[in-house]
């Protein structure tokens, strides 16, 4: 079973103070986890908590610590009520500072759902978006952001992950759902397919989802978050991870955090993407930022290889604004952790 985690204080500093760590707590917003390090908060945690202190600017969210791993696997494989709510209470505080509601109309609070060991582990779960998503706040996404077509999208990536990630479910019979509609439409691109056939995907994958579990995907938002959280917990002893780790020489005992960050909409529009990139060269150094986008997708169109992406040279011609703010951001990340990052 994994083992609670050893923080250790901070040595004194002239920098702005660290986050103190709190027995028990579990949950930190990434605003109060200043460095108390990957072992607590994971690799992801721990770069998010940074990057909110020195100013980037980044989704709100929180981070569920390595200790809640440890105490799912002590208390039987379960979340224990008093974990349940302080999950609630950080979704509850993130609507706070959102000014969004969870699982409500007319401004519906959507997040990802990220595992975050303390180092890069393949085999760990993938990343759940716009969980939240529901037949109300769909309707409620669509009118905020004067895009059917958008809302209805990201409702039917949603139910996909989480079919398959969150329920560990294989996803080739949805994927040949969405291609039989783009074959019957003639057409190659998910983009390019219409709002009325997005509705009738949707039906069909909720068809599917009853079919293969029995029972109707959920609709509440809050029992979507914990399986989520319960999935990523588990996969930190599925057969890969634990393959890896003994491979790797990585401690079974450390467990894995989750992430909850609010929703930033790459799909949205012609001035909307997702990319993966580097602050410079990763091959020899060169001082300039090294990444690759689409424009309207989600990160996992990147990583999917369903579409080509664009070099980082073409944003600087297209959105030059764009471009100036991740080149301060670059710089900021090099200042701060003094190594490309």
């Amino acid at each position: 079973m994994p083992t609670k985690t050893a923080v250790k204080k901070p040595a004194a500093t002239s920098r702005k103070p660290r986050s103190k760590y709190i027995p028990g707590q579990y949950v930190y917003a990434f605003g109060e986890a200043y460095g108390l390090g990957k072992p607590l908060l994971g690799g992801k945690g721990a770069g998010l908590a940074e990057m909110a202190h020195i100013g980037i600017r980044i989704p709100d969210g929180f981070t569920i610590t390595t200790e809640a791993c440890t105490l799912y696997y002590d208390s039987g494989r379960k979340i224990t009520k008093g974990l349940e709510k302080l999950i609630k209470d950080g979704i509850k505080a993130l609507e706070e500072r959102t000014g969004k509601t969870f699982g409500k109309g007319p401004k519906p609070l959507l997040v990802s759902v990220r595992s975050g060991a303390r180092v890069s582990m393949p085999g760990m779960m993938d990343t759940i978006l716009n969980l939240g998503l529901n037949d109300e706040t769909v309707e409620a996404l669509a009118k905020q952001s004067g895009k059917e077509r958008f809302a209805y999208d990201c409702y039917r990536r949603f139910i996909l992950m989480f079919t398959n990630i969150a329920k560990g479910h294989p996803r080739t019979e949805m994927d040949k759902m969405l291609d039989e509609i783009k074959e019957a439409k003639g057409i190659k691109n998910d983009f390019d397919v219409e709002v009325e056939d997005l509705k009738v995907l949707i039906k069909k994958y909720k068809e599917y989802y009853l079919k293969t579990f029995g029972e109707e995907f959920p609709a509440d938002p809050k029992e979507q978050l914990m399986t989520a959280v319960k999935a990523i917990f588990r996969s930190w002893d599925n057969e890969r991870a634990n393959l890896y780790r003994k491979m790797n020489n990585i401690p079974y005992s450390w467990g894995t955090a989750v992430n909850v960050q609010m929703m930033a909409f790459g799909n949205m529009n012609q001035n909307s993407g997702t990319g993966v990139g580097f602050t410079r060269q990763p091959t020899d150094g060169q001082n300039h930022i090294f990444a690759e986008y689409l424009i309207e997708a989600q990160g996992e169109d990147v990583v999917a290889g369903i579409r080509t992406p664009l070099h980082i040279d073409a944003l600087k011609e297209q959105q030059p604004k764009i471009y100036n703010q991740l080149v301060t951001s670059a710089k900021k990340l090099e200042k701060h952790y003094k190594d490309m990052q």
